[in-house]
């Protein structure tokens, strides 16, 4: 008689007994669970895994379709997984670089030598589409982390072997697909037939692989031109080229010979001179009578309007800040969202009208009485503070509706300067492995509703999902708009966070949801040596996070 063991399923709040050795698939089957767009991967006691995982001790489980960030997560890297099978076929040991979230897609760099044609592009969807319809298994398998440098070192995946030696760990995980082999550092599908939907496409020198949107599965992510953000990505990979520090392993490299302090300082340098250029682009437009500043969370947009403020008075301009907090409409007029409650996020939420009759007065050299908001009572107050122009003095606006046409409507085009301020990282784990930009901003966050908030690590993951969605809602459509991108990760970042984050990471229960991503975020942080906060300049962005800075904020 086969052993039992006791299984519950989140899902439908019921518990089975299922025979002990299960996988995650058998007992998804058994389980009788329905659903459109998975499984894809479960949370086995708050930690994800793959369907191959099996079960010999009594869990918790709950399955993830594409609906869920994880599910999406283990979908696309199956899909990188295939498309680099599928290159690999037809240019064999081609070198093949998943780099840039643009498009609501994957800038993929095939290093071919030679110019990628539209032939070339189509020969590899083609095999990917056979690699899917031959319901191929994808199988997992451990090994030493010796043997598996020797795996990587015999097809010259340089990249993913300088990441592996500097792991530290006994046993690593890969990934097979017919004969190719592969590392990724989360979960992926047991079988190819599982993607349903995918496209690739031509962009620029390189491809875009499509995805499934989050929201509606069954439909490709928009394509949205994003012109300004890849060339933004692009000009850091070009800094990146001339430090040759393009991925996890090679940071590790820099940080255990010594010579972290260097690539602060440098890092640092390259990043104040991109800060100096957009003074220098405003001081060169002489109409331009207020800049406009807007990122997403956690993107360091406060020290950037700081130390833009700084380089504009070397420029010979006299900034003024304009907070738009001071702009909320009374409360009982403040829009609603689906949920019937007050929707503070919404561009409706300020006094549109007013910010566009005040701004046109001072550039027209008038004098205006600014309002202030009390928080408190939920109404526009008289601020007693008066505001007239000067000859050298130009506003300063920050906030997340900067970019947002509709907050400066009735001002003229010629008098605004817009910059869109976040942390796109750069960096990859290795040349298979992106880092989500969004992690870098997350973690930022953590940080710094800990030290500064009191907030716990949890409750920032909580929350996460809400400031997200309303990022995709006043933030990311109108980043095109701006005159010029500004990136405020750091080259080094991760492994300067990573000492104050990971403390707080570990703090979070394994009873609750959050658990998951607060694991996931751990596991991904080991893969980072340290670099001591100390190094940093007082005036670095950083420290708008981590502590310590020169600014006031």
């Amino acid at each position: 008689m086969k052993q039992m063991i006791q299984i519950r399923c989140k899902n439908n709040k019921k518990t089975v007994n299922i025979s002990i050795g299960s996988s995650l698939s058998e007992i998804f089957d058994k389980i009788n669970l329905k659903m459109d767009f998975g499984p894809v991967s479960a949370k086995v006691n708050n930690k994800v895994e793959g369907l191959n995982y099996r079960v010999y001790h009594n869990k918790d489980i709950e399955f993830l379709d594409l609906h869920s960030p994880s599910g999406l997560r283990t979908y696309t890297r199956t899909l990188f997984f295939i498309l680099c099978k599928a290159a690999n076929d037809i240019f064999r040991n081609v070198g093949m670089v998943i780099d840039i979230p643009v498009s609501n897609g994957y800038y993929c760099d095939l290093q071919l030598g030679r110019p990628l044609t539209d032939d070339d592009v189509a020969r590899i969807k083609q095999r990917m589409q056979e690699v899917i319809d031959a319901a191929m298994p994808i199988r997992r398998h451990e090994c030493t982390t010796e043997e598996a440098i020797r795996i990587f070192e015999e097809v010259g995946d340089d990249e993913k072997v300088k990441l592996l030696k500097s792991t530290g760990k006994l046993y690593t995980l890969y990934y097979k697909l017919d004969e190719y082999k592969d590392y990724y550092y989360g979960t992926l599908l047991t079988n190819t037939k599982q993607i349903h939907l995918f496209d690739l496409v031509k962009y620029y020198d390189g491809m875009l692989l499509r995805i499934p949107s989050r929201d509606d599965p069954s439909q490709l992510g928009e394509l949205v031109q994003q012109d300004k953000l890849f060339e933004i990505f692009k000009e850091h990979h070009r800094w990146q080229d001339i430090l040759g520090l393009r991925t996890i392993g090679d940071l590790n490299k820099v940080t255990d010979e010594g010579n972290a302090t260097g690539l602060i300082n440098l890092a640092e340098a390259l990043q104040e001179k991109k800060i100096s250029r957009i003074a220098e682009m405003i001081a060169e437009k002489e109409e331009v009578k207020m800049v406009l500043i807007a990122g997403p969370s956690s993107s360091g947009k406060t020290t950037t309007c700081k130390r833009l403020s700084i380089q504009l008075l070397t420029n010979g301009l006299k900034p003024v800040g304009i907070s738009l907090d001071d702009y909320f409409v009374d409360r009982d007029k403040t829009p609603l969202d689906e949920n019937g409650d007050y929707d503070f996020e919404h561009v409706e939420a300020l006094n549109i009208p007013l910010l566009n009759e005040q701004m046109n007065a001072l550039m027209a050299g008038k004098e205006v009485e600014l309002p202030k908001y009390n928080f408190q009572t939920g109404k526009s107050e008289r601020s007693g503070r008066k505001l007239k122009l000067k000859g050298n003095e130009i506003l300063v606006v920050e906030g997340i509706h900067a970019l947002n046409p509709r907050l400066t409507a009735q001002i003229a085009e010629k008098n605004k300067f817009r910059v869109y301020a976040s942390a796109l990282t750069t960096i990859l784990l290795d040349n298979h492995n992106y880092v989500p930009t969004t992690d870098n901003r997350l973690l930022r966050r953590i940080v710094r509703d800990y030290k500064y908030r009191g907030v716990s690590a949890q409750e920032t993951i909580r929350r996460w999902p809400s400031v997200r969605a309303g990022e995709n809602k006043w933030i990311f459509p109108y980043q095109e708009n701006a005159d010029v991108m500004f990136n405020t990760a750091m080259l080094f970042e991760l492994a300067v966070i990573k000492n104050q984050a990971e403390p707080l990471l570990e703090q979070v229960p394994e009873n609750c949801d959050e658990y998951s991503e607060a694991y996931r975020l751990l596991k991904f942080l080991k893969y980072i040596r340290p670099i001591p906060n100390r190094q940093l300049p007082p005036t670095s962005l950083l420290r708008e996070f981590l502590g310590g800075s020169s600014f006031k904020y």
